[in-house]
């Protein structure tokens, strides 16, 4: 058979950080600089990955896909996409994929869920399967849960399947509901990496989960989708600080979308920018998932004309931030920006301006 290939968009959170896992809402957008893989099938029953970013294949039989560990971690997302495949009862059979990417290393911008839903499209073009859209997304969150161990929502998966060109993705993640909303005009996207590689693998983002759940436990609710900031601050007393400060992060953020969906209706990027702002201060202050090299940036893009709104995007503990910039002002903000925070910090930062895009294909 000759070889195909498939490609899984990275996506950037615009609101809505850490909403995902607790049945809230969220908005974000899929982006031009994607996960690309090209395979075929073969006949030992093998599956062999290779990847641009390690000079050591990895083979491992069909029949006893192994977790990988050390330098070919990077082999855990297809392999566990491929798991789950056949645990559905999918006919995945052997076959041979290499991996390239354009998103840069360690972001925050889902290279994982990109890798994941490029190996889940590959697959089902090499083996003729059809799976829905939002089946699609499970199965590869599913593979990022039970195989690589990462207890993620369905954000990153949604995102990079369902995004479309000059739109936000909007996911409700209780009905998983999905709808695309126009990005304001005359704006671009203004990824910038800190410098500071963004890791989910550990215990920060998992600690996260706990402390909210634990506030659902003591708020007698079922998620805190189901609280409101009156609720919230009426049970004050009832919570632990900490336990406050995070539940209180994510019922905030909830707010902001709903807000966030409005004013992108009604075209108004500068009042969905003050959000972003405000999605970040919480950020620093209540989950505490920040850095002080986000904190930098994020300031440094207040101060800059042109700069609508900006925020750390995805789980945080490092990797990029994302601004919605005026288009006409972009690329001088992007200098800006790189000047003033490698003269601030000394870390050589870098500016992508990116465009939102259709999803994997």
């Amino acid at each position: 058979m000759n070889s195909l290939s498939a490609r899984g968009p990275g996506r950037v959170e615009l609101l809505g950080n850490h909403t995902d896992y607790n049945d809230g809402v969220v908005l974000s957008a899929a982006i031009n600089f994607a996960v690309t893989v090209q395979g075929e099938v073969r006949a030992d029953r093998n599956v062999t990955l290779h990847s641009t970013i390690s000079p050591q294949a990895v083979c491992e039989p069909l029949s006893r896909l192994d977790k990988q560990t050390g330098d070919a971690s990077w082999a855990n997302y297809p392999l566990g996409v491929a798991s789950c495949l056949r645990e559905a009862d999918y006919p995945v059979e052997g076959f041979e994929m290499r991996i390239s990417s354009d998103l840069p290393p360690g972001a925050g911008l889902s290279s994982s869920a990109a890798l994941e839903v490029a190996t889940a499209c590959l697959l089902m073009k090499l083996f003729s399967l059809e799976i829905a859209p939002m089946e699609l997304a499970k199965l590869c969150r599913r593979a990022e849960n039970d195989f690589v161990g990462v207890k993620c929502g369905l954000l990153d998966q949604v995102s990079s399947i369902f995004g479309k060109r000059g739109q936000a993705v909007y996911l409700d993640c209780r009905s998983e509901k999905v709808e695309n909303i126009p990005l304001p005009p005359q704006t671009e996207l203004l990824v910038f990496h800190t410098g500071v590689e963004h890791r989910l693998v550990g215990g920060e983002y998992n600690e996260r989960r706990e402390r909210c759940f634990a506030a659902v436990r003591a708020l007698g609710v079922p998620a805190l989708r189901d609280v409101t900031a009156a609720h919230l601050e009426a049970a004050r007393s009832q919570l632990d600080d900490l336990v406050y400060r995070r539940a209180a992060h994510v019922v905030g953020e909830n707010e902001r979308v709903f807000a966030g969906i409005d004013y992108l209706r009604n075209g108004d990027g500068a009042s969905f920018g003050k959000l972003m702002f405000a999605s970040h201060a919480s950020s620093r202050t209540n989950f505490e998932n920040s850095t002080p090299e986000l904190d930098v940036l994020v300031d440094l893009a207040h101060e800059e004309p042109g700069v609508l709104g900006s925020r750390l995007t995805g789980g945080g503990f490092g990797g990029a931030t994302i601004s919605l910039v005026e288009a006409e002002r972009a690329e001088e903000i992007a200098r800006h920006l790189e000047e003033k925070y490698t003269a601030r910090t000394g870390n050589q930062g870098r500016a992508y301006l990116c465009e939102s895009a259709d999803g994997a294909a």
